[in-house]
């Protein structure tokens, strides 16, 4: 096989080159921050900040709302996470390369990681001369025979799998697992693991299904009969399976399928969610079910120990005769169903058995009580039985489909010469996050209505009914009716799409397992090339909404950290996120600083759609954001104080290193500002309006200025403070550069700085922190020492790693800006790296401590792909000649409209001491 790619007549479902582990291997011991790796000063700044962390999350957690963060929560210190189930948006359920499922996430917010022992495949193998094999196909957990499970009968398994035969592979979104003389000495066992995530292929990749196959090889001279076990818990994790009243059902045999469906009732408003596990009979494949047995509980009937023993015996479950469909199971036990494949394979030959999983959720009820459905019920309805059923059912037949699809998609890059193992393995794996950063992805429509959404509106039903029937057509008018105001004052997309346009549905990804907010803007600015790469039709879809937030005023006042109070989202803002406990009516759950007054936001809204249009060529999205866009800019007018055309930070961490203070011209924010003026321009000159295109380049010269004097010969300053900072290293100083080469623009300082900085970075923020082996330290001091000044700037972050690798490519620095990546992709990804695998967090220090596991910002790797392979770029389209804007705004105009959107200015407010004081000092004075 070639070194870093397919071979050229490879077989669908070949296995490429992958990361591996072998499965006696464990997970190094994760180490978060702790007390210890702050300074005194950062102790003195932090500590009052998260006591209130603190106390904000009790106050919710108490109002039956969800925090943005749980300092209580702990996380798994050795997950061996492997590669997860599914598509995209549909719930996930994770899988560790020991074989073990567990991270369930089937509901908003909600992640249980705790393996659930009785999900696993099995295989029993039996010989002529009569000897037997039977293991569990993953390792023997600590678990077995604890008090944990003292009364589970899963205990008495044959759990003996030898580990060090076995390796796991992963190439997302396949992985592969190999077991090579387990148990039998002459069988060897390939699973493979195939899920539906098909770039450009907005409905399978949708669907909340994976396929396992088997290929079991006997390279002995007489035939092996072979069982492979597929056993499922009634249980969407944590201790949901002892909560009672659920059931297993047959499912119709129907084309060969055979298969089980678990009827899971959740507690509470939860959406009910129905497993389906299916396998396929073929001629050499006969499949028998056994669809109910309890794995723990008071009955002794059909118990994980008595079919454990049958199918050790028989091979089948087919002498059990008719097991009938379980009943609703008890308070405080468990049940399971389980499918057999049973196939004898001759000496010297292979043989394959497929399995399915499929699991239907499909509503998602957030916090508020609105709810909408999932974006696959649009394919397969809204009924949770009969969906997983066909999920199950179709998965089988079509997976052979999806894997062409996949290679296709994969093969191209894997055989690309120019690019290194390390960087391939990343480059895939780290879209394990698109499915397991906690996405929802939904059928477009507005929320599902009911009275406890509508609880604030005054209605009532017609007179005019006679029947049932007529009462439902009621208030099915009545919905219809509440449902457009509603979706009107909310950053709905979809509302601006023209008719004929096709509603792709609407996409939510959490900033990180532990910073729990939908899409936050500032950072799917770095991971929205993953998006734009793959599924441009769900970045527009993403767009779409934030151009829609742009025009939202909510005067809500929210409470933020720093003891004041700010209204939740003004006019020609850009929110920091769409929300939490009511995504896109609720935006803005971000408490540390006011993000209304954030620098990056704004310009990172304008870069982002311009590079989406020239990218796309979608002329009708172009004209859609437009007046959001404009909106955007006039905004971000009161930022240039002394109108110099250039804004100025704040003195507070005012953009996405949110610890981190700048004040004055910044090249973080400086030079995002200076790109967006240029964007704006060229975006004008696509709508066809001609006056916007001439005042925001005017304005762009004007600040291009202003910029190029943090140029001190070899880096951009920090920031113009002459603060302490202000003369550091950022690693991220030409982020608007990275975007304007991006989108096919003007370089927005002269190209020997551009490659002058970059150097710079190079040589300090990358090579002077381990030799390079850990990526870019995102600030360094121009002697080439870090200190504790602000946590963030002595911290490394792989995303913006990523980017200012990609920035680098783009200016022709190919060899640097793989040397810049590799030492962070090795961190994540080499066995001698720090453990991140399939869990990659937003920061890492020097020491191997992490802040905030499985993070949005690493998918900007595939800003590194972008630089390396560029697209075709649509600069020259524009609007058709009668659709120019013949009411555009002069610079008069525009000042109205940035008057009209200025934020009051904040009055002083004095303590009681101060004012007592003010008057006797008057008092006195007179």
């Amino acid at each position: 096989m070639a070194a870093n790619g397919f071979e050229k007549e490879s077989k669908s479902g070949e296995m490429p080159i992958t990361w591996q582990r072998k499965l006696n291997e464990d997970d190094k011991n994760l180490a978060s921050f702790g007390a210890g790796s702050f300074s005194m000063s950062e102790k003195m700044e932090l500590g009052p900040m998260l006591f209130k962390l603190c106390h904000l999350h009790i106050h919710e957690t108490s109002q039956g709302r969800a925090s943005v963060w749980n300092p209580f929560k702990k996380f798994l210190d050795k997950p061996c996470v492997g590669i997860p189930l599914g598509g995209v948006g549909a719930g996930s359920i994770g899988r560790s390369y020991k074989g073990y499922f567990q991270n369930f996430q089937l509901f908003p917010q909600e992640s249980e990681e705790n393996r659930i022992l009785a999900n696993q495949f099995s295989a029993f193998i039996s010989r002529p001369d009569g000897r037997k094999y039977s293991t569990v196909l993953s390792p023997k957990s600590p678990e077995i025979n604890s008090k944990k499970l003292k009364n589970s009968f899963i205990n008495s398994w044959d759990w003996n799998l030898n580990e060090n035969k076995c390796t796991y592979h992963a190439l997302y979104p396949r992985s592969w697992t190999v077991y090579d003389g387990e148990p039998d000495p002459e069988i060897k066992i390939r699973s493979r693991q195939i899920s539906p995530f098909i770039p450009h292929n907005y409905k399978e990749s949708s669907y909340p299904v994976s396929v396992f196959t088997f290929e079991v090889s006997n390279s002995g001279t007489e035939p092996a009969d072979v069982t492979l076990l597929f056993t499922w818990a009634n249980s969407v994790g944590g201790k949901s399976e002892f909560s009672g009243n659920h059931s297993n059902s047959k499912m119709k045999v129907q084309d060969g399928v055979h298969g089980v469906l678990l009827h899971h009732r959740t507690e509470g408003q939860k959406s009910p969610v129905t497993f389906a596990i299916a396998a396929q009979e073929t001629e050499d494949v006969k499949i028998s079910t056994c669809p109910n047995f309890l794995i723990s509980g008071k009955s002794k009937e059909f118990t994980a120990e008595y079919i454990w023993t049958q199918i050790k015996e028989h091979g089948t479950f087919d002498h059990l005769g008719s097991i009938r469909s379980s009943q609703p199971s008890d308070r405080g036990s468990s049940i399971g169903a389980a499918i057999a494949g049973t196939v004898t394979v001759p000496g010297r030959e292979t043989r394959t058995v497929t399995f399915s999983l499929a699991w239907a959720c499909p509503k998602v009820r957030f916090n508020s009580g609105m709810t909408y459905h999932r974006r696959y019920t649009r394919f397969y309805g809204t009924n949770e039985d009969t969906a997983a059923a066909n999920l199950a059912r179709d998965a089988i037949f079509e997976h052979a489909n999806w894997e062409r699809q996949i290679e296709e998609w994969q093969r191209p890059i894997l055989q690309d010469t120019r690019l290194p193992e390390w960087y391939l393995l990343a480059l895939f794996n780290e879209l394990y996050y698109l499915n397991a950063g906690g996405s929802i992805w939904t059928d477009g429509l507005p929320p599902i209505q009911s009275l406890a959404t509508i609880n604030s509106t005054k209605f009532s039903l017609q007179k005019e009914h006679d029947s049932s029937d007529g009462i439902l057509r009621n208030m099915t008018s009545i919905n219809e009716n509440l449902q457009s105001p509603i979706a009107s004052k909310a950053a709905f997309g979809p509302l601006l799409l023209e008719e004929g346009e096709e509603n792709i549905g609407q996409f939510l990804y959490l900033e990180g397992k532990e910073y729990q907010m939908w899409n936050t803007y500032d950072v799917h600015f770095y991971s929205s090339f993953s998006f734009l790469y793959l599924f441009p039709k769900l970045e527009l879809s993403i767009q779409r909404d934030f151009a829609m937030a742009v025009k939202m005023h909510d005067p809500e006042r929210v409470w933020i950290i720093n003891g004041k109070y700010a209204p939740r989202k003004v006019l020609g803002a850009v929110p920091h996120d769409v929300g939490l406990n009511n995504p896109w009516f609720e935006v803005n759950s971000y408490v540390l600083h006011d993000s209304n007054r954030w620098k990056d936001l704004n310009p990172k809204f304008v870069l982002q759609v311009y590079r989406d249009v020239v990218i796309t060529g979608d002329i009708s999205f172009a004209k859609s954001v437009w007046p959001s866009v404009y909106l955007a800019m006039a905004y971000m007018d009161q930022f240039d104080k002394d109108k110099d055309g250039m804004i100025e930070n704040e003195g507070f961490p005012d953009q996405t290193y949110d610890m981190w203070k700048a004040e004055g011209v910044s090249a973080y924010s400086g030079g995002l500002w200076l790109a967006a003026l240029q964007a704006t321009s060229a975006m004008a000159r696509i709508v066809g309006d001609k006056v916007s295109e001439e005042y925001f380049w005017a304005r762009y010269e004007k600040a291009r200025g202003v910029y190029a004097k943090l140029w001190n010969g070899k880096y951009f300053d920090y920031d113009n403070a002459g603060g302490h900072m202000s003369d550091w290293i950022h690693a991220d100083q030409l982020a608007g550069q990275w975007y304007a080469r991006a989108c096919g623009l003007e370089p927005i300082v002269e190209e020997n700085q551009i490659c002058g900085a970059f150097e710079t970075i190079y040589n300090f923020n990358v090579m002077k922190v381990n030799d390079g082996k850990l990526g870019a330290i995102n600030g360094i001091k121009p002697d080439g020492t870090a200190d504790g000044t602000t946590m963030q700037a002595r911290e490394v972050w792989p995303g913006v790693t990523f980017g200012v690798a990609a920035a680098m490519i783009q200016e022709g620095m190919v060899e640097t800006g793989l040397k810049t990546a590799q030492g962070a992709c090795e961190t994540i990804w080499s066995k001698d790296g720090f453990g991140y695998a399939f869990q990659t967090p937003e920061a890492w220090t020097q020491n191997g401590e992490y802040r905030s596991i499985d993070y949005m910002r690493p998918l900007a790797i595939w800003a590194m792909q972008f630089a390396l392979s560029p697209p075709k770029l649509h600069k020259e389209m524009r609007v058709n000649k009668t659709d120019n804007l013949s009411d555009s705004l002069n610079q008069d105009e525009f000042d109205k409209v940035a008057n009209f959107l200025r934020l009051p200015q904040e009055k002083e407010k004095k303590s009681k001491l101060r004012v007592i004081y003010d008057v006797i000092r008057q008092s006195f004075e007179k």
